[in-house]
């Protein structure tokens, strides 16, 4: 049968912040919505994102990471889920902040420990809090949207969901720390947003530790290729079409060109490495 649509009112339903790889181009999205608004029609959704590249789960789980601390607190739905149809578990995890619900594969570990970490874990196998289905190819209809409607609504608490998992059977995202020897502190770069603006996972007291200086020019290399960089607060601190090092709104010290993409003129995607020096 499926669950049933809620009659909870809008002041006691909580907020529904999206995530997922679906893009726009199909009618997932659409119907992930669809199911919401059918099941907890008071809830607002709010859509964080869906064009994290395929299967990527470190960039949704970073966005999350990024995110969290500005979104209103309720339920986080995330899908990102190379594994659909597999033995991987569905999870929903109750936190300081609220639930998260999604796939079991790391994509939710980083952001649900940003916000204090898990206080219980269950897996989503309650019938009742399914949709059927002739297919296991959309969780995210079938599985994630109910169960993250029905927290939201208040017509199910955790327990109901399913039984509990125990915290070390929950998959973990191990994020890469930056590595600081000597002179140097390599790290790699960890988003590329829209303008090409590079984010490492780099932090400002890294720099510190290897007496690097705001104000400092510094030397980037990725791969062979070496650039001088300076370190400012701005893009206006740097001439039209120059480098910049900067300390991103998220923390983290990130690489930028004035007018330009540093993706494209340091050669820097997603993933590669990326070592900072003091200049001399």
């Amino acid at each position: 049968m499926g669950p049933e649509p809620s009659s909870v009112g809008a002041q006691l339903s909580l907020p529904i912040t999206f995530l997922s790889d679906f893009g726009r181009s199909d009618e997932f999205v659409g119907v992930v919505h669809g199911v919401l608004a059918k099941l907890a029609p008071g809830s607002r959704v709010i859509d964080l994102n869906h064009e994290v590249s395929r299967g990527n789960l470190r960039a949704g789980a970073l966005a999350m990471t990024r995110a969290i601390q500005y979104l209103p607190e309720g339920v986080m739905l995330a899908v990102v889920d190379p594994g659909v149809g597999s033995d991987r578990k569905a999870i929903a995890a109750q936190t300081p902040w609220g639930f998260f619900v999604g796939p079991d594969n790391g994509l939710l570990s980083p952001a649900v420990a940003m916000v204090g970490g898990a206080t219980e874990i269950v897996s989503i196998e309650n019938p009742e809090a399914r949709i059927p289905s002739p297919g296991e190819t959309f969780h995210g209809r079938d599985v994630f949207a109910p169960a993250a409607a029905l927290l939201a609504s208040g017509d199910a608490a955790l327990g109901d969901l399913g039984p509990v998992v125990p915290g070390e059977e929950v998959t973990p995202l191990v994020l890469p720390l930056a590595d600081v020897e000597g002179s140097t502190v390599t790290g790699e770069a960890w988003w590329v947003d829209t303008f090409g603006n590079v984010q490492t996972n780099i932090s400002p007291d890294d720099l510190d530790q290897v007496g690097i200086s705001h104000g400092q020019y510094l030397t980037v290399k990725v791969g062979s290729t070496l650039h001088t960089v300076r370190w400012v607060t701005s893009y206006s601190d740097v001439t039209d079409g120059e480098p910049l090092v900067h300390v991103d709104s998220a923390g983290l010290v990130a690489l930028a060109v004035r007018g330009g993409s540093a993706s494209e003129d340091l050669s820097l995607g997603e993933g590669v490495a990326v070592t900072l020096a003091g200049s001399r």
